[in-house]
């Protein structure tokens, strides 16, 4: 299915109406500036015949005088068009990259387990640049060589119509291999953006896992991955090179043509005082005064066709539907207790291959549900869901009552808390990221979060405490460091519904001792999933689901699990074991 391109229609609504004033202030402006470059050829007809060949200086001081203050003209109009404009197209470029960001954060999910994120934001940054062409000078200058091209035609024509005559035949057929040309350049520019969004996302993706890459000595093939990328950018960017230098060389080819013939045609008519020699002068002049902005059109084409590209990959984002658009989750939930409960819930990845079936159990409010099981069984899935980042295929989950899959995110998630395995630190300080949820939380609040996660442990010996840089990802710290702090950010956001997916699993004895306590602190009141390997950690859990190929297979408390001796008993005492 091909993909759907944004129109001219599109782009006149939704960009340049809406700018339609300071658009047309550039018109006039461009009009005025082309108007006074046409004095200069104009005023060489005045020089040849009547200064020169008669020798009337009052002539020489109004043509100077003349071409002076076209000069000025031009340069001032040139300034203050290029202010004017290039400010309004990257104030353009700023809004509609704050508007693409702002949908791919609604998206849902599993939209961003499918796509890199060094891809996103290559899509982000880089798809909306073209739109510069659209509201900057690009567009006005087009209209400004239309406008220049059609003035200098009916110049020419009153100077010479057979010789213009001549012109017009290699000009039209320029002007036909153009708008070939163009049809062609557009696909080869939207798999551009394609192709520079995979090659940043691998190289952001590199620049990540460096420390693998070189525990595993794979310098050389993430090198020959990158290359691999790039000659693919680079074959791509050739073949548009290869259309446009097709309309440089046609043009210069046919005009080079024309010009030939007019110094024919021109020196014949002058020799049989058809033609005086001033007006060949002009002719000549406004001949290249209309071919250059044709020629210069071919350029700006190809940067409109680039923008247009980019509007088309901007657009396939726009269109995607978010995970809460405001229409199929129109329930605002007020602060919640917390029961929620999941009713012959199965969901699958992929169609056809279910990862849950038919799971039926209650959390009610304040309880620990532990969720344990093999790699693979369902345990995260499960979490998933109760954190609305995924929807079930099949089933009901309601909390306090309510069809969860009905429930505005936003209401729900703002009573949410998540602590994951492999919890994402910001670049910052520690601080920071702990008052990421709540940032105007007060300093006792944040000292009280930092005591209850046993933060305060490491920090004290930092010499700038909290407010200590812990890198890219937190790289500076620990894996036990940066989950009491994934745990302190739990604690100050003081969640109803809280979820923790194998929060202790970075710990040593020591720290997990420490964060055993605070946890158990942290889960007082609040309904919590916890989805552990370790069953250790979940013993005193309210109910422990068994999970097995996504169903299942037993609940219970700790003890009562341990006295069937069924599949719970075997998984603990396996891990007593070892």
């Amino acid at each position: 299915m091909s993909k759907p391109k944004v129109t001219l229609t599109q782009v006149f609504k939704t960009i340049i109406w809406p700018r339609r004033g300071i658009l047309l202030v550039g018109l006039v402006l461009i009009v005025i500036s082309r108007l006074a470059g046409l004095v200069l050829p104009g005023a060489t007809k005045y020089l040849m015949d009547d200064v020169i060949a008669k020798g009337d200086m009052d002539t020489l001081k109004m043509v100077l005088l003349a071409v002076a203050g076209s000069i000025l003209v031009q340069a001032v109009t040139s300034y203050i068009l290029t202010q004017i404009l290039s400010v309004e197209a990257q104030r353009l470029i700023s809004v509609l990259r704050s508007s693409v960001q702002k949908q791919v954060l609604q998206l849902p999910i599993r939209f961003f387990d499918n796509n890199k994120s060094g891809a996103l934001v290559s899509r982000i940054m880089n798809d909306v640049e073209g739109v510069r062409n659209l509201v900057g000078t690009g567009l006005v200058q087009l209209f400004g060589g239309v406008l220049t091209s059609v003035i200098c035609l009916v110049l020419l024509i009153q100077i010479s119509p057979m010789m213009t005559v001549y012109v017009l035949v290699p000009v039209t057929i320029f002007g036909l291999i153009s708008l070939k040309a163009f049809s062609k350049i557009r696909p080869i520019f939207r798999e551009r953006g394609k192709i520079t969004a995979e090659v940043t996302g691998r190289l952001t993706e590199t620049l990540n896992g460096i420390r693998v890459i070189k525990g595993f000595n794979a310098e050389p093939q993430e090198i020959r991955s990158f290359e691999f990328g790039v000659d693919r950018l680079f074959r791509n960017i050739k073949a548009s090179l290869t259309a446009t230098s097709l309309i440089t060389s046609s043009a210069t080819f046919l005009l080079g043509l024309a010009s030939t013939g007019i110094m024919g045609i021109g020196g014949y008519m002058i020799i049989n005082h058809q033609l005086t020699f001033g007006e060949f002068l002009s002719f000549t002049l406004y001949l290249g005064f209309m071919i250059a902005p044709i020629v210069q059109m071919s350029n700006i084409g190809s940067q409109l066709t680039e923008a247009f590209a980019g509007l088309d990959r901007t657009e396939e984002l726009m269109n995607m539907r978010p995970e809460d658009d405001g229409t199929e989750r129109p329930i605002q939930i007020g602060p919640i207790h917390g029961d929620i409960e999941f009713r012959d819930v199965s969901f699958a990845y992929e169609e056809g291959k279910e990862v849950l079936k038919n799971i039926s159990f209650k959390a009610p409010s304040g309880s620990v549900t532990a969720l344990v099981g093999t790699s693979g069984s369902g345990k995260t899935t499960i979490a998933g869901l109760a954190a609305s980042f995924l929807n079930p295929q099949a089933g009901l989950i309601t909390v306090d009552g309510q069809d969860l899959s009905k429930v505005s995110l936003n209401s729900y998630r703002s009573q949410l808390g998540v602590v994951l395995q492999d919890d994402f630190l910001f670049e910052g300080t520690i601080r920071e990221n702990i008052l990421f949820p709540r940032p105007q939380a007060t300093e006792e609040q944040l000292q009280s979060a930092v005591k209850a996660a046993h933060v305060d442990e490491f920090t004290d010996r930092f010499e700038d405490k909290l407010d200590t840089l812990i890198g890219e990802r937190g790289v500076k710290l620990s894996g036990g460091q940066r989950q009491r702090i994934a745990i302190a950010r739990a604690i100050l956001a003081n969640p109803r519904v809280l979820i923790l997916d194998e929060a202790t699993s970075n710990l040593d004895t020591e720290s997990e001792s420490y964060i055993q306590e605070s946890l158990r602190e942290l889960m007082k009141g609040r309904t919590t999933f916890v989805v552990a390997h370790r069953l250790s950690t979940i013993r005193q859990a309210d109910q422990i689901l068994v999970i097995e190929h996504g169903q299942l297979v037993e609940q219970g408390r700790h003890e009562e699990l341990i006295g069937k001796q069924g599949r719970y008993y075997q998984l603990y005492t396996y891990q007593a074991r070892i």
